[in-house]
């Protein structure tokens, strides 16, 4: 379960580095219209993944396959649901709305799975610690 920890910690330091290079952009330009990506990215891509990162370090989930599907559908569901966010603010023109709406709400499924999947790893865990 360590590599599931080491991956996800991983990944939520690229999104921690994302949102701070966000809110230094927000700050220097003096507009806020990036706030709900900016705070997508920081609460599900770096606060939500650290939190998980460290759950793997402290625990060892007795699935080993629940424990796969919870950490590649956080990471799926997370880069989704955060790009999908900002292609239907930003809408680029070379993209179909149908195309930037189905990766915004697949991404956002994909993660609430992610979360009743780690819903299910917490409530099957038992007492064990490492």
């Amino acid at each position: 379960m360590n590599k599931y920890s080491n991956l996800l910690l991983k990944v939520a330091a690229i999104f921690g580095l994302i949102g701070a290079g966000l809110g230094g952009h927000m700050a220097g330009s003096g507009s806020y219209a990036l706030r709900p990506i900016h705070a997508h990215i920081l609460v599900v891509g770096w606060l939500t993944l650290f939190a998980w990162a460290v759950y793997y370090k402290v625990f060892q989930p007795k699935s080993r396959i629940l424990a796969g599907l919870h950490v590649y559908s956080a990471i799926v569901g997370a880069v989704g649901l955060t790009a999908g966010m900002a292609l239907y603010n930003f809408k680029p023109a070379f993209l179909p709305e149908a195309v930037e709406t189905a990766i915004y709400i697949g991404g956002g499924a994909i993660l609430l799975l992610s979360f009743v999947f780690f819903c299910l790893l917490t409530f099957t865990q038992g007492n064990k610690e490492k």
